[in-house]
């Protein structure tokens, strides 16, 4: 069994036409899986040629904007087109936050209730296929900590806690493993024993990026924001096969810069490296 991944967004909370925020796409097992949905995640996924309804289910590493920025659009387009519900998996209080969208007072909720209860909007609905009356949208939310675990037919994900910005979000980096690949994906992580292992052999390594080296941050951000070679060190650490570095922010996209971060990861990293692209696709145990 092989997994493949998409870049649906590789950048950070900065507006960027180059970079959409947070948002990756893992198939394994005729499953698709969406790690994180930031802003402009969600026409992302329509350029790679999937449908909101293609989800089965969405996991946040942690609820910063920039990570679920796009999670409403996501729900409405999918639950528009085909009412299809899909699970979802992240730290709390995502199970507030999707009652206060999509709950019977919540944001969406007049919305939602003109196109349940009006005749021209339910013949709509009728006329794509669907029948009356029209469900209310509902999802599976499930809130998770750090040491979440869950376990499918032929696949199984991990996570453990990441330091990023406790106490206010818990955050998490997450493992999928299918009996004979494993890919990891860091969240927004300062390095740390918990991640390591988690780490451990894997055959892609997606972690973010979010400062160079050499460039100076206030000491309170220095231990959370490591740097390509930081990254690339503890990868080779591991017994990593390939790194992607992601979450690049507007001022490290020039030419020069990325071609400094590759020679940094070259010099401390023996596997496959590289820095993550919107809507490039990466095959996993292949």
């Amino acid at each position: 069994m092989s997994m493949r991944l998409t870049i649906l967004g590789s950048g950070s909370p900065e507006p960027c036409m180059r970079r959409a925020s947070s948002g990756y796409l893992l198939e394994i097992a005729n499953n698709k899986l969406l790690f994180d949905c930031g802003g402009g995640v969600f026409d992302r996924l329509l350029a790679a040629g999937y449908r909101p309804s293609d989800i089965d289910c969405i996991l946040f590493s942690h609820l910063h904007s920039d990570h679920m920025m796009d999670f409403a659009r996501l729900v409405h387009a999918a639950w528009d087109e085909s009412g299809k519900s899909f699970q979802v998996f992240g730290p709390p209080p995502i199970g507030e936050i999707t009652d206060k969208l999509f709950g019977r007072d919540g944001v969406f909720a007049h919305d939602i209730r003109a196109r349940t209860e009006l005749a021209p909007s339910q013949e709509v609905w009728v006329a794509r296929g669907g029948s009356l009356p029209r469900p209310w949208p509902s999802l599976g939310v499930t809130e998770v900590l750090p040491g979440f675990a869950h376990a499918a037919e032929n696949w199984q994900i991990t996570s453990c806690e990441v330091p990023h910005a406790q106490p206010a979000l818990q955050c998490m980096a997450f493992s999928v493993t299918d009996g004979s690949s494993k890919f990891v994906y860091s969240g927004d992580a300062g390095i740390c024993d918990e991640l390591e292992n988690l780490c451990q052999s894997a055959d892609l390594l997606l972690h973010w990026c979010y400062r160079l080296d050499g460039e100076q941050t206030h000491s309170a951000m220095a231990d959370m924001t490591p740097t390509p070679k930081e990254i690339a060190s503890m990868a080779q650490r591991c017994g990593v096969k390939r790194l992607i570095l992601t979450h690049f922010r507007a001022h490290m996209d020039s030419p020069e810069i990325q071609a400094n971060v590759k020679r940094e990861l070259s010099k401390n990293f023996s596997g496959i490296a590289g820095i993550a692209e919107d809507l490039q696709i990466c095959d996993i145990g292949t």
